[in-house]
């Protein structure tokens, strides 16, 4: 028996030792990753698609009753930040169109080093750099700001309907640019209105996909609660509502989950 046993050991050795060194073959470590955004839409806690466009079914902070007939915006320059590191910066755009449901969803062409990155961020709109550049695409989409508003593009085109304070509807244009002061042959531009949307620390081991909400109902929110009959159209020569719309779209964007 003890004969026996010792041979039984032996092959039983031999089997570990080759099922271990199976195993090591089969490791391999991610060291590198692939990044796709993805980009959802919600009125608070319900999901908006274009599906739901043209009808008048949400209502604002300020009380208002209102539409989604077109929705698109630029997203700019994202950057993966590192302690000790440069910044990895991808110096690209995307417009987000949710009326046609294009480029809701970007994968940067170039992989990223997989590990733990301090903060995953992106430009909502142009920096000025960047807006001061001539892109085809952006042309061919009317997305242009006129030179006498300053130029470049958009950051974002939000239209709809609303019941105005006479119980009839009415049109808005929640327009997003650069603002501008003295319209015309010299304007001038009081403060950047582009901003950072940062998703915070995040630890890739693998491809990832940032699933990123914008909340649509925070444009209207805070801090400044919006009025519709008040600011509703002819808003891009009006420094003073892009101004606001540049604060309450701080809140606006947030990081839902990331899928590995």
């Amino acid at each position: 028996m003890k004969k026996i046993f010792s041979l039984l050991a032996i092959i039983a050795a031999l089997t570990f030792s080759s099922c271990s060194d199976d195993n090591d073959d089969n490791i391999t470590l991610n060291t590198e990753a692939q990044t796709t955004f993805s980009f959802k839409h919600t009125w608070n806690d319900t999901e908006v698609t274009s599906a739901d466009f043209n009808t008048i079914q949400y209502t604002n902070e300020n009380g208002e009753m209102l539409s989604i007939e077109r929705l698109r915006y630029v997203i700019s320059d994202i950057t993966f930040s590192r302690d000790g590191q440069d910044d990895i910066v991808f110096d690209i755009y995307n417009l987000v169109d949710v009326t046609n449901n294009n480029n809701t969803t970007l994968s940067l062409d170039e992989n990223i080093p997989t590990g733990v990155y301090t903060n995953v961020s992106f430009t909502f709109g142009l920096d000025n750099e960047d807006n001061a550049e001539n892109y085809i695409d952006l042309n061919t989409e009317n997305f242009n700001v006129p030179e006498m508003l300053g130029g470049g593009y958009h950051y974002m085109q939000f239209d709809g309907k609303f019941i105005n304070s006479s119980d009839a509807e009415q049109g808005f244009n929640y327009h997003a640019i650069r603002a501008v002061d003295n319209p015309g042959m010299n304007p001038t531009f009081p403060q950047d209105t582009f901003f950072e949307v940062n998703l915070g620390a995040v630890t890739i081991t693998n491809n990832a996909t940032f699933q990123v909400q914008m909340n649509i109902a925070e444009w209207f929110k805070s801090p400044n609660l919006w009025d519709l009959n008040q600011y509703n159209q002819m808003l891009m020569p009006n420094s003073t509502a892009q101004i606001m719309m540049y604060e309450n779209g701080a809140s606006v964007f947030s990081l839902e989950n990331i899928i590995q």
